[in-house]
């Protein structure tokens, strides 16, 4: 997607020196800053401390870790303390793990000195896939809103509500949930997206940040309007992504996800769920019960980043000692210092209330015997 004129990917890689960089998103909607990935612990960072998020992204950014390790150290000892390294950096997204056993499988067969180009050759594979496969996403989920949009036949936009960063921030290109978007926006529909903040990192911001680069209508909403607004026929249709999504079509999403997809469900509103089938776990069979829940630092929620303002003293609960100039980015203290925090970063929705996954390969209903029979050939390999 482009910021600006130019067109970014949110990891990508020099042909002439592979050195790898990223979007540090940390710092966004306010400041667009990038940086280079070198040493393990550096890809590492990157992943635990959410310089890039989202599942496909993190599953990329994973394999070009090993890949840039195994430059350094080929062997079978160092490509495992590797995987070890990184496999522990964020707990739900799976396809930390998918990645990072596909790279090992693909070169601890290979003579070692054939490694090191067979690992940035797949890592390259990775993304370019992760690319092609949200591009189709798009393209199926856009069938979906056009079908709505005829329906509606009123002249009025179709309203979409999503969830967290489903965005091209958060895989290589293009996004999840919002790939449908921008395909809709690029053909001519009249879309406006309802926009969920999603505390306590915010992440629905730089949902908005890139809806606002690509042109498409939307509104930035506190993360408890959703329901309101499907009351009151606000809301077309919902489309989250996912970071896991169990065999049986349970998904696991950003917290918050559950009860979206209950208000859309007595709300009788579709609820869908943009499904890359590498996020298809096919070792959990009930995800509310077996997908692992990241708990993270309560510090995210003590504390909040944001942007100063001219009117930051006027009416407004923020302190400020006069140091930070007007535009700088500053953080605040929310809750009482006293009071304990809890921080679990994903829920689980049941496939019972999902309408549908939109896939790569079209859209299926969230069961067993949908995934199994879309993905026959995935579920047997990822399955051995």
């Amino acid at each position: 997607m482009k910021v600006g004129e130019t067109h970014y990917r949110s990891i990508w890689h020099d042909s002439d020196t592979w050195a790898v960089s990223i979007i540090d998103q940390r710092w966004l909607p306010h400041r667009f800053e990038t940086v280079q990935l070198d040493s393990t612990a550096d890809f590492a960072t990157a992943i635990r401390d959410m310089w890039v998020r989202g599942a496909p992204l993190i599953g990329a950014t994973a394999a070009w870790g090993m890949a840039k390790a195994i430059e350094r150290d080929s062997s079978d000892a160092g490509i495992d303390a590797t995987w070890e390294l990184l496999e522990c950096t964020r707990p739900t997204a799976i396809n930390l793990r998918w990645a990072l056993d596909r790279m090992r499988e693909h070169v601890r067969p290979l003579p070692i000195a054939e490694r090191a180009l067979a690992a940035r050759e797949l890592a390259v594979a990775i993304a370019d896939e992760d690319v092609e496969i949200n591009r189709q996403i798009g393209l199926n989920g856009l069938e979906l809103i056009r079908a709505i949009a005829a329906k509606k036949g009123d002249g009025k936009p179709v309203n979409i509500l999503t969830h967290c960063n489903a965005g091209w921030l958060a895989t290589v290109d293009w996004g999840t949930a919002t790939s449908p978007m921008y395909h809709a926006a690029d053909a001519g529909l009249d879309v406006h997206v309802w926009v969920d903040e999603t505390r306590p990192r915010n992440q629905g911001a730089l949902t908005a940040w890139e809806l606002g680069s690509h042109g498409v209508p939307h509104t930035y909403i506190v993360d408890n309007a959703g329901g309101h607004l499907m009351q009151h026929g606000e809301v077309d249709l919902v489309i989250v992504g996912t970071d896991r999504t169990a065999a049986n079509g349970d998904v696991c999403n950003k917290i918050g996800t559950y009860l979206k997809a209950l208000a859309a469900f007595d709300n009788d509103i579709p609820f869908y769920v943009a499904l890359p089938s590498p996020t298809i776990d096919w070792t959990v069979s009930d995800g509310v019960r077996d997908i692992p829940i990241e708990e993270r630092n309560g510090d995210e929620v003590r504390r909040q980043l944001g942007r100063l303002g001219s009117e930051r003293n006027k009416n407004s609960l923020i302190v400020d000692s006069g140091n930070s100039a007007d535009g700088a980015t500053t953080e605040i203290a929310v809750p009482p210092d006293a009071s304990a925090v809890g921080n679990p970063a994903f829920d689980v929705t049941p496939a019972r209330l999902v309408t549908g996954l939109i896939t790569e390969r079209g859209v299926v209903e969230a069961s067993t015997a949908s995934l199994a029979g879309l993905f026959p050939d995935l579920q047997v390999s990822r399955s051995a």
